[in-house]
């Protein structure tokens, strides 16, 4: 092997003159290359972290005010219910109502939102070269 010039097997070299021009190909790397610095993918990922960074905060904290109650307030965390049913047992349950409720809320929220605004960051790609300029 030559230090000069890198290497190719016969599978790259045919590869190359198998694939189509980059213009032909709107999903090509070429269109996707600097996409991140556009207005349209900027506004998707913020929207994605206006909803996701306080919901899973909110969810952290649900989750280990369990364990933190049934060690601060064990009485108050016996508390019989209904039955041999505590208040603990209802508070371990209601964390799937939670999960299960944001959820349905990122969902809705991703029906609505995202999925207009990964549309117009698609809409960017497949018109190639004439993007907005990096900064």
């Amino acid at each position: 092997m030559e230090i000069d010039r890198p290497s190719t097997s016969p599978q790259r070299e045919e590869a190359a003159r198998a694939a189509p021009p980059a213009d032909a190909d709107p999903a090509a790397p070429e269109h996707w290359e600097g996409l991140e610095h556009t207005t349209e993918f900027r506004d998707l990922v913020a929207a994605r972290w206006r909803f996701v960074l306080p919901a899973t905060a909110f969810f952290l904290v649900y989750y280990f005010l369990l364990p933190l109650a049934n060690g601060l307030a064990p009485g108050f965390m016996r508390t019989d219910v209904a039955g041999h049913v505590n208040i603990a047992y209802l508070f371990a349950l209601s964390q799937f109502v939670v999960a299960w409720t944001l959820a349905w809320l990122y969902i809705r929220r991703a029906n609505t939102v995202f999925d207009r605004l990964a549309d117009a960051v698609r809409r960017r790609a497949t018109r190639g070269r004439d993007r907005e300029p990096m900064p």
